[in-house]
Parts: C-alpha cells; sequence; structure tokens
C-alpha cells in the first residue's frame, strides 16, 4: 500500500493527466507548510515510490506511466481512465439529457455517481490545490445527485429514496434545490403535509444557518402543491408504511 505523501503525488498529477506539472508546483503542494531543505530529494524518492508502486499493480514500467519532462513530471494516462474525469465527463453528458431525455440521463448519472467510494480524494495530503479540487468534485456530485433526482421525477417511473435525498437537504441546507425536489418527491407520494414541512425546516434553516430567506423558485414549489398546481403532476395515493413513514 503507497503511503499518503506517494498517494498526493498520484493524486495531484491525476488532476492533469498527461500534462506536465512542475517540480516546484509538485513540492509547493506536498510540503507547502513544512521548511524543506531538500524538497527536490524528497520529490525524487517520491516519484520513485509512486513508479514502483504503480509497476507492481499495473505491470507497466513506472517510467513510462510517470514520466520525467523537462523540470517536471507527467502522469501518462488517458483522462478517461481516471475516475474523476471519467464522472465530470459523464455527469455532464447526463446533465444535458435531463430534459429532452430522462432515461437516457438516469443511466449516465447513476454510472458516474457510482463511481464514488468515498470523499472526494481523501487519501492525499491536505495540499491546497487538491483540497480545491475535492472541493470542486463534491459540488459536482451533488448537483449529478440533484439532476438524477430530476431526470427520475420527469420520467415518473422511478421510485426515488426519500431518505437519502431528506439527509442531503438536512446537510446541505444552502442547496435549496434538494428541498424543492423533496417537496415534489413526497408530493407526488401523496405526502403533501410533510412535502409543506420540508419547506418550513427549509426556511428554518437557511435563516439560522445562514441567514437568508428561501429563494424564488423554493417559493413557488411551495405555493404550488399548496394549490396543487397540475404542473406538479398527479400525486399518488398517499401510501402507509407498515414500518413507519420514510
Amino acid at each position: 500500500m503507497a503511503s499518503k505523501r506517494v498517494t498526493s503525488l498520484l493524486t495531484f498529477l491525476a488532476l492533469s493527466p498527461r500534462t506536465t506539472v512542475s517540480s516546484d508546483q509538485i513540492e509547493d503542494e506536498l510540503w507547502a507548510d513544512q521548511r524543506m531543505t531538500n524538497a527536490r530529494n524528497a520529490l525524487q524518492a517520491n516519484v520513485l515510490r509512486l513508479r514502483k508502486y504503480l509497476e507492481s499493480l499495473t505491470g507497466i514500467k513506472g517510467t513510462e506511466l510517470i514520466r520525467t519532462v523537462g523540470s517536471g513530471y507527467l502522469l501518462d494516462l488517458a483522462p478517461e481512465r481516471v475516475d474523476a474525469h471519467r464522472f465530470l465527463r459523464q455527469a455532464e453528458a447526463g446533465a444535458t439529457l435531463v430534459h429532452e431525455d430522462p432515461a437516457r440521463a438516469i443511466t449516465e448519472l447513476e454510472r458516474a455517481l457510482a463511481l464514488w467510494r468515498g470523499p472526494a480524494l481523501m487519501d492525499s495530503v491536505d495540499g491546497i490545490r487538491i483540497r480545491l479540487a475535492a472541493s470542486h468534485l463534491e459540488e459536482r456530485r451533488i448537483t449529478a445527485y440533484e439532476d438524477l433526482i430530476t431526470a427520475m421525477l420527469t420520467a415518473a417511473a422511478h421510485r426515488i429514496s426519500v431518505p437519502e435525498l431528506r439527509q442531503l437537504a438536512v446537510e446541505h441546507p444552502e442547496r435549496e434545490r434538494l428541498s424543492e425536489l423533496l417537496m415534489l418527491a413526497l408530493y407526488r407520494e401523496g405526502r403533501q403535509a410533510e412535502a409543506l414541512e420540508v419547506f418550513h425546516g427549509a426556511r428554518r434553516r437557511l435563516a439560522g444557518d445562514l441567514g437568508l430567506e428561501p429563494g424564488r423558485a423554493l417559493n413557488r414549489a411551495y405555493q404550488a402543491i399548496l394549490e396543487q398546481d397540475d404542473v406538479l403532476g398527479e400525486p399518488r395515493q398517499a401510501l402507509v408504511y407498515a414500518g413507519g413513514r420514510a
């Protein structure tokens, strides 16, 4: 198993596959919080460890995967072989299909989200560029999930996990779209009162955590549910669960 420093080196190079990253940039990312008198030697040692590690996993020479180019290094892999880049590409493909072909959108978005195994870049050293990349990936993950739920509601042929959607809406009060989607999902299940309570809960969290009022989209969803507007689709008969409500 590779050390955290070696994993961070691989992560940093994988953020820009087939692009040369200068040694100075790598050193700054891996040791920015330390005073290193021999950073170049430390980097070379970690490159050697990374090459050996990758060669043991793939059977391909480490020098072919991690190439020295000028005063820097390059990960010689196509972007589609890096999970983060595959996720971003598939998430974007799914997003463009949400309204015109929701069934295909669901397939693309489920494949994209299936690539996740936990928090983004969690095994890497906490360098500034890796932190920013992790934050961007987490943001895109939530957006992809929102797109997936939107496609499911549009297709009206998929059962949505209300508990999962509810949990994310609570964890991300700033993402009003999650609350809006939860309201619609509950309304479609014939749970109008719960859908309205989601709005009030979101309003309380926005005011308490961020000092904000709900935006126009969330207010429109609330009003539409109050009026049982046809634009929301036909709610199913209220469901009774033997083990309680979701």
